[in-house]
């Protein structure tokens, strides 16, 4: 059972780091190619698909490392469970006041707060990567280490 709990903890933080990375370094910096307007509109429903995947993944993450941790894989598991877990709250405190900035109903998707709006979301994101790199080479250092 602790194996399977702690293939399940890397996994979804490996697939959650992966997104976010690509999100970073690829998705977004393409999409700032485009006109303001433009990177608005694709923004948001790239957004709204991600957060389907990228919320159940840091949970499940969260809660198989834990787990892991209560049935004695040692409090690295926890510490780990605990940086990739931290996204979800980052999300509603940190980032979620820009999303619905960005989202906002008369937006002028075509101005300069607009483009520093999304500047910034890019900004806050990179925490959410960090976060979620810093476990997953934590919960493999940690596996490979026993």
């Amino acid at each position: 059972m602790l194996t399977t709990l702690k293939f399940i903890a890397i996994l979804a933080a490996s697939v959650f780091a992966g997104a976010a990375l690509y999100v970073n370094v690829v998705e977004h910096p393409a999409r700032m190619t485009l006109d303001t307007k433009s990177a608005a509109m694709e923004w948001a429903p790239s957004y709204a698909r991600a957060t389907w995947m990228q919320a159940p993944l840091a949970l499940l993450s969260l809660v198989t490392g834990l787990a892991s941790w209560q049935l004695g894989a040692g409090v690295g598991w926890a510490v780990a469970a605990l940086l990739v877990g931290a996204v979800v709250p980052f999300t509603f405190l940190g980032i979620m006041p820009t999303n619905r900035a960005i989202l906002a109903t008369g937006r002028d998707l075509a101005s300069l707060e607009t483009h520093a709006l999304l500047v910034r979301w890019a900004r806050l994101h990179a925490v959410r990567t960090v976060l979620s790199l810093v476990a997953t080479v934590l919960y493999l250092y940690l596996a490979l280490g026993s």
